[in-house]
């Protein structure tokens, strides 16, 4: 008995660039065998990007291994044919083109369904298929604008930020994940599938905290406030010498423990922060007070007395990501993977944050080259080498 979770699952994968191939590469990180469809000659444009000369995009690369590629142009009705018929052998057709491309192709969930009836259908898009927005470009960018996320990211006295690294395309990746698993167990219990519609924006919406909570019960609206927390201090990022550190301290019993730490213990009794508001409240006056003591330091000479080893407090150094491929805690829990490739040496991956018990790795390691499972997959229903060279020379493959 394999130890992949999902080794029984045969996804259809229609999604393109980031957020859809994100979610399709947790799920084949987990053993689901997700086949990606992609255009003919070009495929997916997120294959041109940063990468060594002549080299597919290393950001495809990590956001595609463990998948099959196959080529297939869906505007030919012998490629809508193709698709059907792969249809029958999957478990669920994921996609994220704009709401309502699918189904200007013939291709809609009704369609797929009366193929398939057991085949779950996930699409995402930048604002879902209902609603006054349905059908509306989106971006990253523009779903943490719609979201609510983007006016509560950055400082008092500047901008609205975007949240780094295309974040609001990673959280709409992993809900849909979470909704193509739901959607799978829910089939496997009633014998009904699912249609699955999920929005960028609801998916950023969700995650702006209690915002709106807060606002609708005390009429209190969310505020920029830069590194801190609106209901905690210090909760800030501070520089010390050679970089900066985080300290977080959100109870009584932790900023005590602070202040005696560093040799303020006066801090815990003064009347201004003796309590969670009135830090908050006063939490400019905190904050500089801490900040000068951190200035002085370098930032290993911070955690020596505060981290671990020292006072134990919720504390670390702000390390880019490109720091951390050394990071020994990510190294041993096994988030970073290196696998030979044929003309790239090597290529670096990050791995599988779950990690369940007795769980193999994914059954292929690496991103695969446009079109290279096209016999493979197209094999399987029967077509044998001269049709599929007559197809591609049709432009259909």
């Amino acid at each position: 008995m394999s130890g992949r979770l999902l080794d029984d699952i045969r996804i259809l994968d229609l999604t393109r660039v980031v957020a859809g191939p994100f979610a399709t590469a947790a799920l084949a990180d987990l053993g689901a065998d997700v086949i990606k469809v992609e255009r003919p000659e070009t495929g997916d444009d997120y294959r041109y990007g940063p990468s060594p000369k002549g080299e597919t995009s290393l950001s495809f690369q990590n956001s595609n291994r463990g998948k099959r590629s196959i080529t297939l142009d869906l505007r030919r009705e012998a490629g809508r044919e193709l698709l059907l018929r792969l249809v029958e052998r999957v478990d669920v057709v994921v996609e994220n083109f704009r709401s309502g491309f699918m189904k200007s192709q013939g291709l809609g969930a009704d369609v797929i369904q009366a193929r398939n009836p057991r085949c779950v259908v996930a699409s995402l898009s930048g604002f879902g298929h209902t609603g006054p927005r349905a059908g509306q470009a989106s971006y990253d960018i523009v779903a943490q604008a719609a979201g609510g996320l983007m006016s509560m990211t950055g400082f008092p006295d500047g901008p609205p930020v975007r949240g780094g690294g295309a974040l609001a395309d990673f959280v709409g990746g992993l809900y849909l994940a979470l909704g193509i698993v739901a959607a799978i167990h829910d089939r496997n219990r009633t014998g009904r599938a699912r249609v699955l519609d999920l929005s960028n924006q609801d998916a950023v919406f969700a995650i702006t905290d209690s915002a709106v909570s807060i606002h609708q019960a005390i009429g209190a609206n969310s505020e920029r406030v830069g590194n801190q927390h609106p209901f905690a201090a210090p909760y800030d990022c501070f520089e010390a010498r050679d970089g900066w550190v985080v300290v977080a301290t959100a109870s009584n019993k932790l900023f005590r423990i602070l202040c005696e730490t560093i040799g303020r213990s006066d801090l815990a009794s003064d009347e201004r922060f003796r309590s969670h508001r009135g830090r908050a409240r006063n939490r400019e006056q905190l904050n500089a007070i801490i900040g000068d003591w951190v200035r002085e330091q370098s930032c290993d000479e911070v955690l020596a007395v505060i981290g671990p080893g020292g006072a134990e407090l919720p504390c670390a150094r702000v390390e880019g990501p490109e720091a951390l491929v050394d990071d020994a805690q990510l190294l041993a829990r096994g988030m970073l993977e290196r696998h030979p490739h044929p003309t790239l040496g090597e290529v670096v991956f990050h791995g599988n944050p779950l990690h369940f018990s007795n769980a193999e790795p994914r059954a292929r390691a690496l991103a695969p080259d446009l079109a290279e499972h096209n016999r493979e997959v197209y094999g399987e229903l029967g077509l044998t080498d001269a049709e599929l060279a007559e197809l591609s020379k049709q432009g259909v493959i």
